[in-house]
């Protein structure tokens, strides 16, 4: 590499010292890439090479995190999105050019946009009544991530102004869109403060959406569905705390997990990471950054909840009960089925629909109030726009939260148009639709007043 000629020999062996060495091993795993990474230790520099794999859309199938004293070592073994190996010189370039970068960290440029941070409450709706201001506002959404989780919403939106294509200077607007949006994140029975800030700072997008919802106390409430198993102890012997998590495996599972301890101010020293199936297994050797092991037991717990919330608020679960049963007054006849094992719990991420098309003024605005006028509700939504184009992502339930029945999006997608709005991954409900049907009984949809029933008589765990 070339060295600016300010730099004496003694600084130039520390840059040396201190940049990661990437090492790229295509021979050695048999189903995987295997990728190196030995460097001076710092804290969050996990993260941040997590982050660039995640970035680069690489599944992590294994990895060995091991340090000793100010240096640590990370095999990542790792596939593209499909399973495959890596074998394109041009895509493993790329992989080394970024891993060996990492130690000057890597940030999402914002220049000549506007970065508005937003949370609240979470209701039906809601994303359209923000881009419906934003729009009014004369501001064009660039590019925003949505997450929805334990009732509470948060998103990060970079957004220019309408007449000078730049980022939004004007003092006075700025102030009137955050009341604005203060005002429609509120509602009219928020449950606790919304939130509404022009950033200034420059982070990536989904470490400062958990860092948001983190400080918006999401883990706060008892959790539904497949719930994942942490179990946190401590090694007394070498004065480490273990957190130990049995979960189903996804995408940016180990960024999920990773950016939450670090931003706990947990560091990370030891770990090992394994995927079987679509089951993965995580285990984390931390301590305090003073070198101390969590030292209480509502600190363990405090951990358990939020490494949950962190696995939880990308997957955007949502609950539903389904109840098979002829009877017509199924209030009464559900605690019998119950007993009887006929009540089914599904877990849904909703529709995943993606929206292809030329950008224009207002396009989320309305497709959005198309959304909402016929009762769809959007609990996590990735918006983009590149080159004149929108590739936008919007997951997507019913009004109950329960999965959207197939000709409503049919409709919604002849109203914004079949060929910019396709169906990308369906829910398992449909999976197992034909199964349902064949079964001699109805089934129903039940409710939020039937989950609250049950949970008083103590039946089912809250899901709330």
């Amino acid at each position: 590499m070339e060295w600016p000629p300010y730099l004496d020999e003694y600084e130039k062996l520390l840059i040396r010292m201190s940049t990661p060495r990437v090492m790229i091993d295509n021979a050695g795993c048999s189903n995987a890439t295997r990728l190196t990474i030995d460097s001076a230790r710092k804290h969050g520099i996990l993260l941040e090479a997590i982050q660039v794999l995640t970035d680069l859309n690489l599944s992590i199938k294994k990895a060995y995190i091991c340090s000793d004293g100010r240096w640590f070592m990370d095999v990542f073994h790792v596939t593209d999105l499909n399973g495959n190996k890596l074998t394109d010189e041009s895509v493993l370039g790329c992989i080394e050019e970024s891993l060996e970068t990492v130690h000057y960290g890597r940030s999402k440029s914002i220049d000549g946009l506007t970065a508005l941070e937003l949370t609240g409450t979470d209701r039906v709706g809601l994303l359209s009544e923000v881009f419906a201001v934003l729009s009014n506002l004369h501001c064009n959404v660039v590019d925003a991530k949505v997450w929805t989780h334990n009732g509470r919403i948060a998103s990060l939106i970079y957004l220019t102004d309408d007449d000078s294509g730049c980022s939004v200077e004007d003092s006075e607007k700025l102030e009137k869109m955050e009341g604005m949006l203060r005002n429609v994140l509120r509602g009219d029975n928020d449950i606790r403060s919304a939130r509404t800030s022009v950033s200034l700072a420059v982070t990536h997008m989904e470490r400062r959406l958990h860092q948001m919802m983190f400080a918006d106390r999401d883990y706060d409430g008892n959790v539904c569905g497949d719930v994942p198993l942490v179990l946190v102890q401590n090694y007394l012997e070498k004065d480490y705390s273990v957190v130990s998590i049995h979960c189903k495996d996804r995408n940016k599972l180990l960024f999920d997990v990773v950016c939450t301890l670090t931003d706990m101010g947990y560091v990370v020293f030891h770990a090992t990471v394994d995927t079987s199936g679509d089951r993965a297994s995580l285990e984390f050797f931390i301590r305090h950054m003073d070198g101390t092991p969590i030292n209480s037991e509502a600190e363990k717990q405090r951990v358990i909840l939020c490494i949950v919330a962190a696995i939880k608020r990308r997957a955007s679960q949502v609950l539903s009960l389904f109840l098979y049963t002829s009877e017509k007054d199924y209030f009464i006849v559900v605690f019998e089925q119950i007993v009887k094992g006929n009540v089914v719990l599904i877990n849904s991420q909703g529709v995943r629909l993606e929206l292809c098309t030329v950008d224009k003024k207002g396009l989320l605005a309305n497709v959005t109030r198309t959304f909402r006028e016929n009762g769809l509700n959007v609990v996590r939504a990735e918006i983009s726009t590149s080159m004149g184009t929108a590739r936008n992502v919007f997951y997507v339930t019913d009004a109950m939260g329960n999965a959207a029945d197939e000709k409503l999006i049919d409709s919604v997608r002849h109203k914004i148009g079949v060929s910019s709005l396709k169906v990308k991954e369906l829910p398992s409900i449909y999976h197992d639709k034909g199964e349902r049907e064949e079964a001699p009984a109805m089934t129903w949809s039940i409710g939020n007043m039937v989950r609250r029933n049950l949970y008083n008589l103590g039946l089912i765990k809250s899901c709330y």
